[in-house]
C-alpha cells in the first residue's frame, strides 16, 4: 500500500513538473510552479520527511511563485510605461 502512494506522489510529481514547463505564460508558470511544490510537500510527506516538507510548502509553494509573479507584474507595467513614452 504504500509503495502505491509513492508511486502516485511521484507521477504527480512529474505531471505538474511537465506542466510547468509546458506552460508558456510566466504568470500560469508561477501558478503551476506553487502546485509543483504542494504535490513535492505531499511528497516528502509521504516519504516520512515532514521537516522538507514545511520547507517546501513554504518556500516552494508560497514564497517564490509569490516573488515570480511579483517580478512579472513589475516587468509588465514597467514594459507598459516605457510603450507610452515612445
Amino acid at each position: 500500500m504504500a509503495d502505491a502512494v509513492i508511486v502516485v506522489a511521484l507521477l504527480l510529481v512529474a505531471l505538474s513538473a511537465t506542466a510547468a514547463v509546458a506552460v508558456r505564460d510566466p504568470a500560469r508558470q508561477a501558478l503551476v510552479l506553487s502546485v509543483l511544490g504542494l504535490v513535492l510537500a505531499v511528497l516528502f510527506t509521504v516519504l516520512q520527511a515532514p521537516d522538507v516538507a514545511l520547507s517546501q510548502l513554504a518556500v516552494g509553494s508560497a514564497l517564490t511563485p509569490l516573488l515570480l509573479l511579483l517580478a512579472v507584474h513589475k516587468v509588465r507595467r514597467r514594459g507598459k510605461k516605457e510603450g507610452h513614452h515612445r
